[in-house]
């Protein structure tokens, strides 16, 4: 199965950039559709966005899209989110997550039909 490390997380100041990665390994990247999501603490995981298996579809969330891409290398076996214009509310830990078994399916919005899951990697920013 596959397992799924995040970075690129830190501390920046609103109206700033990052980019966070997330490296897979044990298993056929190019076969999981993927998705990043970020939780707060007392808070659900809020869905940021998906990619495709090939990289050629994505889905955001309505309250993100134009702020952050999602891209993917599978060929380097890693997941991207860049992160632009960041606001003190983007705080949160942020997870990378994987799933295989979605026939039909190209992009997967809800945290509930995720199968892999990272660690997690914080962002904090300050205002």
């Amino acid at each position: 199965q596959v397992q799924l490390v995040e970075s690129g997380g830190g501390l920046v100041q609103t109206g700033g950039s990052l980019r966070l990665s997330c490296a897979a390994s044990r298993g056929v990247f190019s076969n999981y559709i993927m998705g990043w999501f970020r939780q707060t603490p007392g808070k659900g995981r809020e869905f940021i966005a998906s990619i495709s298996r090939g990289g050629d579809t994505t889905s955001y969330a309505d309250s993100l899209k134009g702020r952050f891409t999602v891209s993917r290398d599978n060929a380097e076996n890693t997941m991207y989110l860049q992160m632009n214009s960041l606001k003190p509310d983007d705080t949160a830990v942020y997870y990378c997550a994987a799933t295989i078994n979605r026939p039909g399916r190209v992009v997967v919005t809800s945290d509930p039909e995720y199968d892999y899951w990272g660690q997690g990697t914080r962002v904090t920013v300050s205002s």
